[in-house]
Parts: structure tokens; sequence; C-alpha cells
């Protein structure tokens, strides 16, 4: 076999029945309808959601990928050992994300995202191996025919999807045009999105599945696109390396990036030579002198690797362990697996076989990257417990002066994990203001974080400030005599809901408008950022004052700060007012929309709402 042969992929051995193909756009389908039924927020909890939302991503892809007869017990079997898999690693995911208001979830949920798609894709040739064969041990031919086969048929998948949306935007803005919006209505229509994305989904797969020739052909093309690069990228590789004792490290870490850019130019490097290499059965793909290349920058990776980690190592040591530089960690420690094993199997001579060693290093990775993705995403190796842990073994150690201790990563960024152990520096008498005078700083700034609902976007903790001098300290609109101590008793009391204002440089404005038209000013307290104004509303109520609610405007801080400053604020009624039917305490506001016998143009009174 020749690395440009049209050889049958082994995903094609077994062609699919009328009932398979069938079975496919049904569970796509499927998907998509479970999908619409929850939406976050929805009421189950969010671990619940999360949980939810796992499963029916990773089981019915595994389903339509690997899917060859449906009477077959392995193939019950290896989704229901999928589920088991997945099902602990996303109820942790979802515990770690949750515990305390506020949290950045994302910071959590993304990187399980992410490792679980590439775990999920590395396991995929093992469970249609074991759909093959019976067992988990197969040829490397198999494995590499259908990681391939399942990488363009999910590339082919979301061209087919991307296509079909286009037409049907075009569609709607056609029918436009010409004033029937029935077209645009349904296509943005939640139920409608889910549910035609599963269908085309469903096609997709079936026909990157089922036209194997031209499937093929494509995959020729871009094997025949990586050959031509790789001594391109090779010869890159080398002079980079070469010129390093000219030019020294010092430029390199000057980046504070350096480990990305090294570890992306391993995995690009792994990437082409993978796809010169295929399943290792073809001979010498180049001429003596550009193997001789190729071969001595698969020699320079260790040194990508070990400038990379040592890049790394530096940043952990100075400043501990995130969630982030754990994830950093464990793919650099991956990428560095391969280029230790790459450059070993340059060194050795395969005979008639171009790196025959390649296959093995190639599947014990593999193997272990599976076993990092299950650990990384469970309490065995859990990056926010280690985050947490080292952050603050730093500050007990006097490593991070109090002053420049980022409580904010612990409060948002490190899930459940970071919250509590951000509420045990509370009760830590190391930190403690009464018995720590050079830590009193801490005190206030750990009750602030704790108190704030949003991420501060600098890299640094902000100076913080306690709720009584930030309220006594706000910037009053033009008019705004005094403030009312009964206000600021409230807000002490913590009975009204306010903006993050404890923060040295926030920008806090305290105005006075008549929301409700009674003669008597009510209080809006707005904190105005870069990128837009956050505000809460209070009202004087017989039992008080009270926040009646908030607003967000998305607008640049600098335009509204003026406007709030000059306390030129309209108060525009609604003419519509709200609603109650039947004896339940709930309000039902009307929502406006145009009228359906008024048209573009009309200048009427009733048409202008």
């Amino acid at each position: 076999m020749t690395p440009n042969s049209a050889s049958t992929p082994a995903s094609a051995a077994t062609e699919l029945s009328a009932k398979t193909r069938a079975f496919i756009v049904l569970v796509a389908l499927l998907q998509g309808l479970l999908l619409y039924l929850v939406r976050p927020g929805a009421g189950f909890g969010f671990e619940l959601d999360i949980v939810w939302y796992t499963l029916v991503l990773s089981v019915p892809t595994a389903m339509l990928l690997t899917v060859q007869r449906l009477d077959d017990t392995r193939y019950w079997t290896n989704l229901a050992l999928l589920a088991a898999v997945c099902l602990p690693l996303a109820w942790w995911a979802g515990w770690s994300a949750t515990g305390a208001p506020h949290l950045n979830t994302v910071v959590v949920l993304a990187p399980f995202a992410g490792s679980l798609a590439v775990g999920l894709f590395v396991a995929l040739p093992y469970l249609q191996c074991r759909l093959a064969h019976g067992r988990w041990c197969a040829p490397y031919r198999e494995l590499f025919e259908h990681g391939w086969q399942n990488a363009l048929t999910g590339l082919l998948t979301g061209a087919f999807v991307g296509i079909c949306w286009a037409v049907l935007g075009l569609c709607a803005v056609l029918f436009k045009l010409i004033g029937i919006e029935l077209f645009a209505d349904l296509f943005t229509a939640r139920g409608f999105v889910h549910l035609a994305t599963g269908v085309m989904v469903g096609l997709g797969v079936l026909v990157g599945r089922t036209q194997h020739r031209p499937v093929q052909i494509a995959r020729q093309i871009l094997f025949a696109i990586f050959k031509g690069l790789l001594p391109l990228v090779a010869l890159i590789a080398l002079l980079f390396v070469a010129s390093l004792p000219f030019t020294g490290l010092d430029a390199l870490w000057k980046t504070r990036s350096a480990t990305l850019i090294l570890m992306c130019l391993i995995a690009t490097v792994v990437l082409f030579v993978n796809a010169v290499y295929q399943d290792g059965e073809a001979g010498p793909p180049y001429p003596r002198w550009l193997r001789f290349v190729v071969h001595a920058a698969l020699l320079t990776l260790p040194v990508y690797a070990a400038l990379g980690l040592y890049a790394l190592g530096l940043r952990i040591a100075q400043y501990g362990w995130t969630g982030e530089r754990f994830w950093a960690a464990l793919a650099a420690a991956t990428l560095s697996l391969y280029a230790l094993g790459y450059a070993l199997a340059a060194l050795r001579r395969g005979g008639e076989r171009w790196l025959g060693d390649l296959r093995r290093v190639n599947v014990a990775v593999s193997l272990v990257l599976l076993a990092l993705a299950v650990a990384a995403n469970s309490w065995l190796l859990d990056p926010h417990r280690l985050g947490a842990g080292s952050q603050l073994a730093q500050l007990r150690s006097g490593k991070i002066g109090a002053e420049k201790f980022d409580l904010a990563y612990l409060r948002f960024d490190a899930g459940r994990r970071g919250y509590q152990a951000l509420q045990s520096l509370k009760s830590d008498p190391l930190f403690v203001a009464a018995q720590a005078p050079a830590h009193a700083n801490l005190a206030s700034a750990l009750d602030a974080v704790s108190r704030a609902d949003y991420r501060n976007d600098r890299d640094e903790s902000p100076k913080m400030r306690t709720r009584q001098q930030a309220l006594r300290e706000l910037r009053r609109a033009d008019g705004v005599a005094a403030i009312d101590p009964a206000w600021i008793q409230a807000a002490l009391a913590d009975r009204l809901t306010l903006p993050s204002c404890e923060d040295e440089q926030a920008n806090c404005v305290l105005a006075t408008p008549d929301l409700d038209g009674d003669g008597r000013a009510e209080y809006l307290l707005c904190r105005i950022h870069d990128w837009g104004v956050n505000c809460n509303a209070y009202a004087l109520l017989p039992r008080g004052w009270r926040s009646i609610g908030r607003i967000y405007l998305s607008e640049r801080g600098e335009t509204a700060e003026a406007v709030l400053r000059a306390n030129k604020i309209e108060v525009v009624r609604r003419r519509w007012g709200d609603l109650r039917i039947g004896a339940g305490n709930e309000l039902l506001r009307l929502e406006p929309g145009p009228r359906r016998d008024c048209r573009d143009g009309d200048q009427d009174e009733d048409c202008a709402h």
C-alpha cells in the first residue's frame, strides 16, 4: 500500500443498511429534540443540566459515528460503557461549577467540554474496532482509518449544516423583501433551529459515512498537502533551534506565551508526520536527504518540549498553580510524550518502514491521554482543588503578599473549591486583622470580594474598601445634596442589592430620578465601566428603603456618565400597564408588538408603537 493508494476505509467494510441509515437520521433528530427540551436555568438544577447536555451531546454522537448493525450487542454495550464514564464526570463538573453565587462557570466547564471532546475522539476508534473484532486491541491500520474517517465526517457534517442554514437564510431574506416574514420567524424559532439542525447533522453524517470514494479522494488531497509541507515545517523547526544559541532565551520568555507557541509547533509537526506516515505500511516517502531533514526536526522536538515545560514551570513556581495552568501543564505533558516518542522513532532504524516505532508511540500516548482526560475531570486530579490549595499555600508562606493576593481568582474562577478556600480564610487566625495587623487590608478586601457579583477584569486583585467607606464616598449627581442615612443603613444591613462599588477604582454615581411620578425622588446607583453601565434602583416604601429593580446599559461609560452626573435622566412611562388575571399575585407584562394592519411607512399614531 502506498500513501496515495485508494484503499477502502475500515469503516466502509460493512455497508449500512436502509434501516441503519434511517436510524442515523432519527438519532440526530432525537438529539436536537432533547437539546430543545431542556434549556439552562429551566429549574432542573445546574448539575442536572450539565449531566443532561453531556450525555445528549456525547452518547448520540458516538451512536451516529459507530453504528453498523442495530442487532450488534457490542454496539449497545459500547454506548452503555460510554454513558457510564461520562455520567460521573459530568456530575463532577456540575458540582465543581456550583456551590456559590456568581461563579464563572465557563472557567470550569470550558476545559471539561474540550477535554471530553478530545477524549471521545480518541476513544471512538477503539470502540469501532471492538465492534469489528470483539476486542479492544486492534491493528494500527484500522485505528488510523477510523480516526481520519471520523475527523473528515465531522468536517463534512459541519460544512453540510453550514450550507443548509445559508440556503434557509437566503430563503428567509428573499421572502422578507416582499413583506412575508413567516419564514424568517419560523427559521429563528428555537424549536425549529434544534430540530432542523438535528436533521442536517444526521444527513451530513450519513453522507460522510456512505460516500466513501469522495471522502477518500478528499483525504488523499489533504495528505498530499501535508506531505508537501512537512519538509518546510521541519526546516522551520531546525532553523528556530539553531537560532537560539545566538539570540538567547530572554526574547522567548518576554513573549509570556512561550509554552503555547512551542507546544503549537510540536502539535503541528505531530499532525503533519502522522498524515505522511499514515498506517506505517508504506515505504519511505522522501529521498534520503529530505528524510534526514525531517528526522533532524523530530530530534529537536524534545528541545521544544523541555523549553515549554521549563517556561511553564517557572510561572508555576512564581505564581502557583491555577486551573488554567493545570490544563496547560496537562496538554504540555501529553505533547512532550509525543515529542520524546517521535525523537526515539527517528533514531531507530525501521528497515523498509519509515519511522517503524511510530505506531506504538501513537497508541501508547492515546491511552495515556484517555486516562488523563478521565482523571482530570474527576476527583482524582481536581484542577481547582490543586489551584486553590496552591494559592493559599503561597499566601501562607509569604511568597505572595496579602496586598497582591488574587482573592478574585478564588471567588470566581476556581469553582466550588475556590469559594470554599476563600471562606476558610475568614477563620484562619493567620489573617484575622485583630491578630495580624499586617494583613488588616486583606480582611476588608476579603469581605468586599465575598459580596461582589462580578470578576474584576484586571490581572491583579482590586484594592478594596469597606462597604461603609464606599457608600460615604459615592459620587453624587448634580442637585443631590446629601444621601439619606436610612438608605445607607439599609445598604449596610444587606437589605439592598448594590453594584460592586468597594473597588477603589470603581466609578459609581448616585442619581435621583422620580421613577413613579409622585414628586419624591428615588435613588439610582450606577457603576460605570468602559464597556457599559449597570444600575440598581431603590425606593422608600412604608417598610423602608428597598431595591425595586436593576438595568444594564451596553453603552460607552463616558457617554452615560455625563448624563448621570447631570442628573438628567428621562423617565418614560409605559402606556399600557401590567395585568393581573385571576386570584394569583403574578403580574403579566404586555409585550409591545406591531399591529397586523400596519405597514411600513404608516404614520398613524396607533402604528407608532
